[in-house]
């Protein structure tokens, strides 16, 4: 069963164009399983493990360059309990296809299902389809966004956090925004990155919150998934001033238009701005390959 870090994770401080911006490391909760994804797991798997199920299982969903993939198969090893991914892009079949997240999500043991683009749209079907035939599972959805994870992201707060005026965080399916909006304090503002053109993800968060306490910045910087060339120069750049490494899909994309919004003078210098490092970092290694074969500059720290 997944059990909470006994030590205190780290918050460490940077300062740019004379703001003070404090980071949360929760990259580093664990090794393999690790930010947001720990604590999206936490209430969903204690609660089903505590069921005694005599063969557990847990599906879930994702794309090839998936973090929610890779965590889910990491876990799977770790604790002895067999996964199976549904992949998007039945394109994907064949191994000799696979990025360095299936191959690793594969070395710890999750089995696939390579789903077309156009069935994988209906992930609620699917996943009737699949409580059918294993009945036993636990089917997660894509991102693990769900109430149990909206609840996990509350370990994400703590005294520390209570003296921050803004709480920071990139969004993709809108569970850690929702989370940290739902149990911040009354008087702090959330702020979200979304990486993600959705329309719908506001309507979402606030099916989660129940809080109108945040606001959403557009941090797409091109399509979902897409790595952008300047996002990567900005993480390489990141990475020489202030040796924290983020990735491209999420963390990457949120300090740049942070950045940016402090440029616009969006923000004031007094303010105290708590920025959620969420993890992801296995990414990188999929996302070098990627920009190697485009011949484009890569992403330096991870070499």
């Amino acid at each position: 069963m997944l059990v909470k870090p006994q030590q205190t994770i780290p918050i460490q401080e940077i300062e740019y164009h004379g703001y003070k911006i404090s980071i949360k490391r929760e990259d580093l909760i664990h090794p393999e399983i690790s930010g947001n994804k720990f604590w999206k797991l936490f209430h969903n798997v204690n609660d089903y493990l505590k069921e005694k199920i005599s063969h557990p299982q847990i599906i879930t969903f994702g794309g090839a360059y998936s973090n929610h993939i890779s965590v889910v198969a990491a876990f799977g090893k770790i604790y002895n309990i067999p996964t199976l991914g549904i992949i998007r892009g039945e394109e994907l079949q064949e191994p000799n296809l696979w990025n360095f997240t299936l191959q690793k999500a594969h070395e710890n043991r999750m089995d696939f299902r390579f789903i077309s683009r156009e069935n994988y749209r209906d992930k609620n079907k699917i996943a009737d389809q699949l409580q059918e035939e294993f009945p036993s599972a636990l089917i997660l959805p894509e991102g693990g966004t769900n109430p149990k994870a909206v609840l996990g992201i509350k370990n994400m707060l703590n005294d520390q956090t209570k003296e921050f005026d803004y709480l920071c965080a990139a969004v993709g399916t809108g569970g850690t925004l929702a989370g940290l909006s739902r149990f911040s304090q009354s008087e702090q503002k959330i702020l979200g990155f979304a990486v993600v053109k959705d329309n719908s993800l506001e309507n979402s968060i606030l099916k989660n919150t129940g809080r109108n306490n945040f606001t959403l910045a557009d941090a797409s910087f091109g399509k979902y998934g897409k790595i952008n060339e300047e996002v990567v120069r900005f993480i390489n750049n990141f990475w020489k001033n202030y040796h924290i490494p983020l990735e491209p899909v999420y963390t990457g994309k949120m300090m740049k238009k942070l950045f940016e919004l402090i440029d616009e003078k969006k923000l004031k210098k007094e303010n105290k701005i708590l920025a959620f490092h969420t993890g992801g970092l296995q990414g990188i290694v999929g996302a070098n390959e990627l920009l190697k074969r485009k011949k484009k500059e890569t992403i330096q720290f991870i070499e």
